[in-house]
Order: structure tokens, then C-alpha cells, then sequence
């Protein structure tokens, strides 16, 4: 599994350097103190007027006593509030168990499980994305870098497969939490594979304003992982993501937790109109090629279909092939 990075490599700078500039636009001989003229003579001494008679003045008024010291009241500890999510935005509610056999059937990465080959490679294919965030936070990328979208050309790419190991690899992160949107809103799977319930989810709060996105998240028994469901699907779902309370309710995701990472599992870009909305709202896409299926022509398609992102990357799936031969599972004890 190879992920090759869309992104121009920066020229280096060219023209004057900056102190070059800065002396080329200020003389800085001018700004030196210029002297001080020497002060005039004084004047020559003349004969005092004599002083005016002097008004008798009113005796003044008792000033009165200051107030005694009053204790200023304890702070109170209050958590400010924007826009009715609170400066700590932590997901609630019941934790649903999540079975490590079917992670394992589902050929899913299972936590603290065995280091196994596809472990490493998605611990390869997060470190990129989660630097790609990290920048975006600082001010140094495209905005919203701490939401991912993972999509393919067609159906039966792993798209979902990829999404979730990929959110499985980033729970294990120290630093980190994720939370897993299921947004192929036609075709939900991301439930299924990690044998969740079902219950109102995205599209729910999209379509209904008394709906808090917030309330329909699922915490699971994995340290770091929430999961979104992908909710009842309309005949408007396109239009839905179209609309201006996506921006609002997305937003709702990510305030205030500046740790959570935020991927989306999008229905197949030639296949469902959804995805080309959905890449507008996000900092990184991440491609899902299959080796032996998905042509260069649709590849180009589908790349051109998410162009509201700036930031794609191709993740080859199924291959068996690699220019360097690198088996991280293999010197973990890891065998086929």
C-alpha cells in the first residue's frame, strides 16, 4: 500500500534577500540623532512685581474615611461558550463494545492485537496525514487539515476497508482522537465492519436544525474512537451538503479539540454526486486506487471530481509489489 503526495515541491526564493531589500528602502545614515541646538542665553534678571494681596481661603473640608478593605469574590470557574458548544468539546454518551473477533474477520487492524504487516502500513500512510494537520493548525497549509476524506473511483475499491483501518491506526495515537463519519449515505458500511448499531447520524442532523450532531455520535470501547453514522438518507442528500448548515454542523465536529482527527468515509466519486460536495469541506483527500481494477482514466476523473480539495493523495491498495522489498511485519514476526 503506496501513497504518492499531489503537492509541488517550492521553489527557492529569488531577488535580493531581505536585509538587501530593508537597505534599499531605508537610508539608515539619516537616522542618526541629529545635535542638539545650544540653549539660548537667559534672559537678563528684571525687578520682581510686588506679590498680590493673598484671598483669605475657607478652611477645607474633613476628607472622609476610606472604605474598609472588601474581599473580592472568588473567581468562579466557568467554561465560556461559543455558539452553544463549550471550550472543551468532549463527546458523551454510552460506550458500545466494539468485538475484536470480527475486527479480525474483517481483516481490520485489531487494538492491541499482533504488529502485523497492514498495521505497519497504515502506521506509514497516518504519519504523513497527521503532519499534513499539524501544519494545517499552525497556519502553514490549507485549512481544515484535521479532516480527512477518504474515497476511490468505483465501489469495491476498499475505500471503507482504508477508512476505518485507518481510524483504528490513528486512535493508537497518544496525542490524538478520531472520529470515524460515515458519509456514503446511499450505502452505509462503516457500522457493519466494526458491528455497531444503527441510529440517527449525519445526514439526520444536516436535514433537521433541532438535531445536535453532537448527540448522535457513538463512543466506543477503543481509547480515541468516536463513530458518526451516516443517519437516514434523503432524496437530497447532494443538496443537503450544498447547503450553508453543512459549514455549521461540520464545524460542530472539530471546535474547541484541537487533537481530533476527522475522517470521512465518502461514497465513490463516479459513482455518487456527494463526494464532489463533501471535498469542499475538508484540508485532505486520500484516493483509494485498486492495483488490478481502477484505470488511469477514471483515476483522472475521480481526481478532477474532488478538486474542491487542494490536498489529494492516492493510497494503492491491493498490491503485492514494492521497489524496495520493505516488510515491516515480516521483522515483527509477522507471516503470511
Amino acid at each position: 500500500m503506496k501513497m504518492t503526495d499531489q503537492s509541488k515541491i517550492p521553489l527557492p526564493p529569488t531577488g535580493p534577500s531581505l536585509i538587501e531589500r530593508a537597505a534599499g528602502t531605508f537610508d539608515f545614515r539619516k537616522v542618526l540623532q541629529a545635535p542638539v541646538p545650544a540653549t539660548p542665553g537667559a534672559p537678563a534678571a528684571e525687578t520682581p512685581a510686588p506679590p498680590p494681596v493673598a484671598a483669605p481661603v475657607s478652611p477645607l473640608a474633613p476628607v472622609p474615611p476610606l472604605p474598609a478593605a472588601v474581599d473580592r469574590p472568588a473567581p468562579v470557574d466557568a467554561q465560556p461558550v461559543l455558539d452553544g458548544i463549550p471550550a472543551e468539546q468532549v463527546f458523551k454518551g454510552k460506550l458500545h463494545p466494539i468485538d475484536r473477533l470480527h475486527l479480525r474477520e474483517q481483516c481490520l487492524i485489531e487494538p492491541d492485537g499482533a504488529v502485523t504487516e497492514l498495521l505497519e502500513e497504515f502506521r506509514i500512510v497516518k504519519r504523513q496525514l497527521l503532519l499534513t494537520a499539524a501544519d494545517s493548525r499552525a497556519g502553514r497549509g490549507a485549512p481544515h487539515g484535521e479532516r480527512i476524506l477518504v474515497c476511490s473511483a468505483h465501489p469495491g475499491e476498499g475505500k471503507t476497508f482504508c477508512a476505518t483501518n485507518l481510524a483504528l491506526s490513528i486512535a493508537a495515537e497518544k496525542d490524538n482522537e478520531v472520529l470515524l463519519v460515515d458519509a456514503d449515505f446511499a450505502k452505509p458500511s462503516v457500522l457493519s465492519a466494526l458491528g455497531l448499531p444503527g441510529g440517527p447520524g449525519l445526514m439526520d442532523a444536516l436535514a433537521d436544525p433541532s438535531v445536535r450532531v453532537e448527540d448522535c455520535i457513538l463512543g466506543t470501547d477503543i481509547p480515541g474512537l468516536f463513530v458518526l453514522p451516516a443517519g437516514n438518507s434523503t432524496g437530497s442528500d447532494t443538496e443537503f451538503l450544498a447547503s450553508a448548515r453543512t459549514r455549521t454542523v461540520l464545524d460542530r465536529l472539530t471546535a474547541h479539540a484541537p487533537n481530533r482527527i476527522v475522517i470521512f468515509d465518502s461514497p465513490p466519486a463516479l459513482a455518487a454526486s456527494p463526494a464532489s460536495e463533501l471535498a469542499m469541506h475538508v484540508g485532505q483527500a486520500m484516493m483509494v486506487v485498486r492495483a488490478d481494477q481502477t484505470g488511469e482514466a477514471e483515476l483522472r476523473d475521480a481526481v478532477n471530481i474532488l478538486s474542491g480539495c487542494e490536498n489529494i493523495r492516492l493510497l494503492l491498495n491491493c498490491t503485492r509489489f514494492s521497489p524496495t522489498g520493505r516488510r515491516f511485519g515480516s521483522y515483527y514476526g509477522y507471516k503470511e
